[in-house]
């Protein structure tokens, strides 16, 4: 008979490890060496059975002071480790969102747990939700607009109304599972559950399917809505219509329906939350000595914008409540980006000019640098 080896060094902890410790030691290697991710490898089911056996005896108080003490013999006539009832499911608890349901898995794995957790697939449940891209124009995001969408989704059938019978025949109990829904195979130690291969773990099967649905109970059919999107939607943003998704199996409610917007980029403008910008080109004597322009706003409109005088390239000017519309009524402000530009021919009366001007300013041929300081503020 083989020896048993030392249980804390099959967990792979040390003799003082804490509870918590010992479970989560417990835990990777039932994890790693469960029977469902290796299948018919006797290695991994005879090291799962071991690992099984060393957290029965030392998640137990009363077992491990004994095995501490004595070793393996000393838990002789104690209702020793081993058995299948040594597998404990409260391991897993508080880890279902990495693992899934382990309890359940191991619960049927062992026929343990004192009747079925299947819940039955044959009841109504809910409808899956759906999702749907919807590309707009940048100024229908700012301003908000109405669009109609058409997509396919499952509706209860007409022909059943969504019962999957026909002619009102109504469901009789699976054979096979007898209405478990599961059956179980045996394998050595193990008994495993899978299920029902006749009624697909519903542990009931309809005795004359629709015709209309193939006894599913929904038919693909094609759904148009208008949506609504409000002023201000941003990229990415999801808006969320109850019920509009598929029909739930077996009469259940429906899911829902999630649009997700996606904005155009737009030719001239740019968003910053509630804030729109844009660049405008202006001559350099606009800019050296001043001028009132107008400029066309995202909606078409025109706007007066004043150019100070002495007003240098790259700018910002602000005209304010031309923004993105916000909450209370309220907008945000338009800013436009000054670019100076400088004529790459002049005519001859126009450099002439130039060059009188630039000997009235005296300018510098030798400028020193700006601090980097000054650029950035």
């Amino acid at each position: 008979m083989a020896t048993k080896r030392d249980y804390y060094e099959v967990l792979g902890v040390q003799k003082n490890a804490s509870k918590d410790d010992i479970k989560k030691g417990y835990r990777k290697l039932a994890i790693q060496y469960h029977p469902d991710k290796n299948p018919g490898n006797k290695e991994a089911e005879e090291k799962f059975k071991e690992a099984t056996e060393a957290y029965e005896v030392l998640s137990d108080d009363q077992k491990r002071q004994v095995y501490d003490q004595y070793g393996h013999a000393g838990l002789e006539g104690m209702g020793g480790p081993g058995g299948p009832g040594g597998f404990d499911p409260s391991a897993f608890q508080g880890f279902e969102d990495i693992f899934g349901d382990f309890s359940g898995i191991f619960e049927n794995l062992f026929g343990g747990g004192g009747g079925s957790r299947r819940r039955s697939s044959s009841s109504p449940n809910q409808g899956s939700s759906l999702r749907y891209d919807l590309q707009i124009s940048f100024q229908d995001a700012v301003y908000g607009t109405k669009a109609e969408i058409q997509y396919n989704r499952n509706e209860a059938c007409s022909a059943c109304k969504g019962s999957g019978a026909s002619g009102g025949s109504g469901r009789k109990m699976c054979a096979t599972c007898q209405g478990a829904g599961q059956v179980r195979h045996s394998s050595g130690f193990f008994s495993i559950a899978s299920p029902c291969p006749t009624c697909h773990g519903e542990g009931t099967i309809i005795e004359n399917p629709c015709r209309e649905c193939s006894g599913s109970g929904l038919q693909k059919k094609r759904q148009k809505i208008l949506v609504t999107i409000p002023a201000g939607v941003e990229d990415g943003k999801r808006i969320s219509i109850p019920r509009q998704g598929d029909a739930g199996p077996n009469g259940g409610p429906y899911g829902d329906l999630f649009v997700f917007i996606r904005v155009k980029a737009h030719a001239w403008f740019e968003r910053s939350g509630s804030d729109l910008y844009c660049a405008i080109p202006i001559s350099m004597t606009q800019a050296a000595l001043g001028a009132e322009i107008q400029i066309a706003a995202l909606d078409g409109k025109q706007l007066k914008l004043k150019i100070p005088a002495g007003t240098q390239n790259d700018k910002l000017l602000r005209i304010r409540d031309e923004g993105v519309p916000v909450a209370n009524g309220r907008k945000g402000d338009l800013y436009i980006k000054v670019i100076v530009r400088i004529p790459s021919k002049l005519s001859p009366k126009a450099k002439q000019l130039l060059e009188e001007v630039s000997r009235m300013e005296g300018e510098n041929a030798t400028p020193s640098p700006i601090p980097l300081a000054d650029l950035r503020s």
